[in-house]
């Protein structure tokens, strides 16, 4: 299981040799074992990748993420045919009931409304309607307490005039880190062998990645809590990277202190496990802890 984010930012062929990923610049050679590597993010639209680096890294389990000409996260590699995946693990999934949807997505939304709420007092906010909106959640979210409670939180921390379609530098960071987010979600749906497009909630016909939608949400918060400590007028490079370096802000999942990309594996896990064998019931709870690693494990060639 990697654990490197590798981040391409000029002009560079990258290639594969010997279990190794070859990163050729124009003044430097890197050499990076395949296996360390989590994720590949081609920052530049000046790389080249070769059909063997691609193949190997799919095969490894890495999520090859490419940016396009704004520097914003325009696609991802996912594998097809992981190891894992079968025609039962498949059929499990079209089976899953409407009532286990529900019960997952309950307390998948409960999880994230409970970290805005957290966010929101960590940022020194008056929670309170937060909290009585959230009283106010029921199964399967049937009043969309998701969607009232994002409104709000999102005006609270980012203030009154803020919103979420404006093209400002917070909104461009908000999305540039989502997207990270929901690679590595994705990442961790096609190894344990499911399919990224059937979700428990989201089932847009277009969006190949309904699945990783829905898990990602307890996470978001995450990303909101960095920005919102960011003076930022513009998604320079430096904030890419904070972002990226946030796959390692330790947090705790369910009681236990980890950090962000091992919590999702963890996470994954336990909402797959869940609703492909519902005999236990499913717990999502998510903690910040104030402190952020300034030993982040990156790469940036």
């Amino acid at each position: 299981m990697g654990w490197r984010t590798v981040v391409v930012t000029q002009h560079a062929k990258i290639s594969y040799s010997g279990r190794k990923i070859i990163v050729q610049t124009n003044n430097e050679t890197y050499q990076i074992p395949i296996d360390d590597i989590q994720i590949l993010l081609v920052e530049t639209t000046q790389a080249v990748l070769t059909v063997p680096a691609i193949t190997e890294l799919s095969k490894s389990g890495a999520k090859i993420i490419f940016s396009g000409r704004d520097g914003n996260p325009t696609c991802e590699v996912v594998e097809q045919y992981p190891g894992n995946r079968s025609v039962v693990s498949m059929q499990n999934q079209f089976a899953w009931s409407l009532d286990l949807k529900e019960s997952a997505w309950t307390e998948v939304v409960g999880a994230k409304i409970a970290m805005q709420i957290q966010v929101a007092k960590l940022l020194d906010k008056e929670i309170l309607d937060l909290e009585l909106e959230a009283q106010k959640l029921e199964r399967g979210d049937q009043s969309n307490r998701e969607a009232v409670i994002a409104r709000k939180y999102f005006q609270l921390i980012f203030g009154n005039k803020f919103s979420r379609s404006d093209f400002s530098a917070i909104n461009a960071a908000l999305n540039y880190g989502y997207s990270l987010l929901l690679s590595a979600v994705n990442r961790e749906i096609v190894c344990n062998g499911s399919l990224t497009q059937l979700g428990i909630h989201h089932h847009n016909t277009m969006n190949d990645f309904n699945l990783g939608s829905d898990l990602m949400e307890p996470f978001r918060p995450v990303i909101d809590y960095w920005v919102a400590h960011q003076k930022m007028t513009d998604l320079t490079p430096d904030v890419k990277f904070g972002l990226i370096e946030l796959l390692n802000l330790e947090l705790n999942y369910n009681n236990q202190t980890m950090i962000l990309r091992n919590a999702l594996t963890r996470h994954v896990q336990n909402c797959l496990n869940f609703m492909n064998d519902s005999k236990d019931n499913l717990t999502v709870k998510v903690e910040m802890i104030h402190e952020v690693p300034n030993n982040a494990i990156i790469s940036n060639v």
